[in-house]
């Protein structure tokens, strides 16, 4: 693998030069970026997938939802339908997409919609009658259609942006020189203990400008796991025999954090399909043990295994440190875009 990622360097220079054209059309103005009066927080990054883009939106849900009405905008990837969506009753992860849908179920009181066409989607949502005061854009640093008034950058602690190359030798999407574009970079999935000193050496690496900030955030593992109708404390299943199962970029940290000696992992890829032949897998490796997932496999397995043996293990974003400063940058954002326009 490592070897065909080499030989297909000349491609990954190419496709760097075609992202940089884009890029600098859009910086002149030949490609033009679309504003809006709402206030627009933008989250991504710059390689594919694994960076906790989904924990930093559910963290800007808890601080900005209790005083403004917010919604969140997202792709819906590989979701089975198209074009603008707004979740519902009806809605379903094949339909919005497992990270919406988990986000809809997760957060009832706020407005979750799709659509590949960001620009598109927040002029539907600006025209709903119940419209929101902030928008979350979820992994649209790229989608340099909408001029988002703030971007946060997410890069992770074992996989730098920096460290990496472009697609398809590398992970990354464009070139490094794109994180100039944001706000703030954050370093996601840190070891809780992670050293000032270290902290100082990646701040040195990631040749940041003036005007940004950087910040340290680990993953936060919830101490309950959750079914369809009960709880129970992770402590209460660690020693017995169960099967986990992850669909997700990089699921080691998850099935290291929950695996006893007598433990099965089954790893899928990420946002995967559960097909009926998966399901009839999984329920014969499980051989009746507990089955943990993740949240978000959760949302696309549910309703299709036994209720009372499948269970979810939430996870949260959690600033090492400075999380207030972190606080006060976007909330001093959001207010002073709105304005003088009135929210409840």
């Amino acid at each position: 693998m490592i070897f065909l990622r080499k030989i297909l360097f000349p491609i990954a220079l190419l496709y760097g030069l075609v992202t940089a054209i884009r890029n600098w059309f859009y910086d002149k103005g030949i490609l033009p970026s679309y504003a809006f009066t709402v206030p627009i927080i933008t989250v991504g990054n710059l390689s594919v997938g694994g960076t906790g883009k989904t924990p930093q939106i559910e963290y800007l849900i808890r601080l900005l939802s209790p005083k403004y009405k917010i919604a969140v905008l997202s792709r819906g990837y590989k979701r089975k339908s198209s074009g603008f969506l707004l979740a519902e009753y009806s809605s379903t992860a094949e339909t919005l997409g497992d990270e919406p849908f988990q986000l809809y179920q997760k957060f009832p009181a706020i407005q979750v919609a799709v659509d590949a066409n960001r620009k598109n989607g927040i002029e539907k949502l600006m025209a709903l009658q119940n419209q929101p005061d902030v928008i979350l854009l979820d992994d649209a640093f790229q989608h340099r259609k909408v001029k988002a008034g703030f971007s946060i950058l997410l890069t992770a602690y074992n996989d730098l942006y920096v460290d990496d190359f472009i697609l398809p030798t590398g992970n990354l999407r464009e070139s490094r020189s794109g994180a100039k574009r944001a706000d703030v970079v954050v370093v996601t999935k840190c070891p809780t203990n992670l050293s000032e000193t270290e902290q100082n050496q990646i701040r040195k690496k990631m040749h940041l400008r003036a005007n940004q900030k950087l910040y340290f955030s680990s993953i936060q593992y919830d101490k309950m796991l959750y079914s369809e109708n009960e709880k129970c404390t992770v402590d209460s299943v660690f020693n017995t025999d169960k099967l986990l199962v992850a669909g997700i970029a990089k699921p080691k940290p998850f099935f290291k954090y929950l695996q006893d000696g007598n433990d099965e992992e089954l790893p899928f890829p990420d946002h995967h399909h559960f097909t009926v032949s998966d399901i009839q897998y999984i329920q014969k490796k499980s051989n009746n043990k507990p089955i943990i997932t993740t949240e978000k496999d959760f949302v696309r397995l549910k309703g299709k295994i036994n209720p009372a043996q499948l269970f979810y293990l939430p996870i949260q974003s959690v600033f090492l440190s400075e999380g207030e400063n972190f606080n006060k940058q976007i909330i001093h954002y959001v207010e002073q875009s709105t304005g003088n326009r009135s929210v409840s």
